[in-house]
């Protein structure tokens, strides 16, 4: 019982979902025109490096009321206007892993944007007011998108 309680501490998922009223195509154009995000990226705004599978970015994080921070995590998946994923760790694999995905999915309207990320480690219990600040920083983040991407499809 003990161990599937510390599993249960050491996992924890963000995740935030948005309509957005344009093809993924166009979603997908503005979320990989990484050279642009500090013109509207609130909670993202550098992120540098090629979106390819097995390559290491780099991306600065800014979450509301928080202290920003910059990390380079690995691609592991780029999908053309369905899926952008990386893998980030803190220090040692196991210690504070985050797993961050964006999920594009046509609808009769558009598309449905989820920024996801899971996080796990021994670290994941101590961070839970920098998660939350994450959780708000990642809504800004899908608002912003949404505007710009439906404003680049009218």
């Amino acid at each position: 019982m003990a161990n599937n309680v510390s599993q249960e501490e050491a996992m924890r998922r963000i995740s935030v979902t948005t309509e957005i009223n344009a093809p993924a195509e166009v979603v997908w154009a503005q979320l990989t025109d990484t050279a642009t995000f500090a013109e509207w990226n609130p909670f993202m705004p550098r992120l540098t490096g090629s979106l390819t599978v097995g390559a290491r970015i780099e991306v600065r994080i800014t979450p509301p009321g928080a202290k920003g921070m910059t990390f380079r995590p690995t691609v592991t998946a780029a999908e053309e206007n369905r899926k952008l994923e990386w893998l980030g760790r803190f220090l040692v694999p196991g210690l504070f892993d985050g797993r961050h995905t964006f999920t594009l999915t046509p609808t009769a309207t558009g598309c449905t944007l989820v920024q996801e990320e899971t996080f796990t480690g021994v670290l994941v219990g101590l961070m839970s007011s920098t998660l939350a600040k994450t959780e708000a920083g990642f809504r800004q983040m899908n608002e912003a998108l949404k505007t710009r991407a439906e404003r680049a499809a009218a």
